[in-house]
């Protein structure tokens, strides 16, 4: 498929690979906030490749595994070597249980998200990822939602649950030539800091911390991800439309 805009491409921190400025989040792809037809969230995906966009970042919480099915379905549809390809860690999904709906997800898949931090639960939503994706290889791993918004009073349980297992598998993963790089995907600057002077990653996506609204990361942590050499993926850089409520325009979601 060609490309019809040429969107720039920067190097990611210290992972070797090249990505457009500009990566496509596919939280909405999970059926967030409202149903999404299949074909169109497939299409958008095509689309996005269509215009200079390489850079994918998924979960396998979107929707409870259906964003990553349906990145799957576009992928399939591109030579995968022109995709750099971004999941998540941190839930694996039990087919046997159906959604508790606690989420944020209207629609997605029925299956229960597990929170798993350990080094097999690791392994397995890796497994999982694969096969929702349909592809043997990943670019990029996330340590997802280890931050207070998520967990609240049980944030340090949960990230000694992280260094100790997930940060582990991811390590071996990377170590191996599994995947190229490894990091986190939080909600918290401060996270971004804390997990920076734990261990060693080559990415982390912030979202929401960076934004035109509120600035909180400029302060410590980009600082440091350039002294470290970490690739910074920033979402929500509109605070999810909440830039457009407080200015007087029409939120999009």
């Amino acid at each position: 498929m060609a490309s019809s805009s040429a969107l720039p491409r920067r190097p990611l921190g210290r992972t070797g690979l090249e990505v457009s400025a500009i990566g496509f989040g596919t939280a909405p792809l999970g059926d967030l906030y409202k149903h999404l037809d299949d074909n169109i969230a497939i299409s958008a995906v095509e689309r996005a490749f269509a215009l200079g966009i390489n850079l994918l970042d998924t979960s396998p919480l979107y929707g409870h595994g259906l964003s990553e099915h349906r990145c799957g379905a576009a992928l399939r549809r591109v030579p995968r070597e022109r995709i750099v390809v971004c999941t998540k860690v941190g839930r694996w999904m039990d087919p046997l249980r159906r959604s508790d709906g606690g989420s944020g997800f209207v629609g997605g898949a029925p299956h229960r998200a597990v929170i798993d931090y350990s080094y097999d639960g690791t392994m397995r939503s890796v497994e999982q990822s694969l096969l929702r994706l349909g592809t043997d290889r990943l670019d990029l791993l996330l340590i997802h939602d280890v931050d207070v918004w998520t967990h609240g009073a049980a944030m340090e349980q949960r990230f000694a649950e992280a260094m100790g297992g997930a940060y582990v598998a991811l390590d071996r993963l990377r170590g191996d030539g599994v995947i190229a790089g490894i990091g986190i995907g939080v909600n918290e600057a401060e996270m971004c800091v804390r997990f920076a002077q734990a261990g060693s990653f080559d990415v982390m996506l912030l979202a929401g911390r960076y934004s035109l609204l509120e600035q909180p990361a400029l302060e410590v942590f980009l600082p440091l991800a350039q002294q470290q050499g970490i690739g910074v993926m920033l979402g929500g850089v509109f605070n999810s439309g909440d830039f457009g409520d407080r200015c007087g325009g029409r939120r999009q979601i």
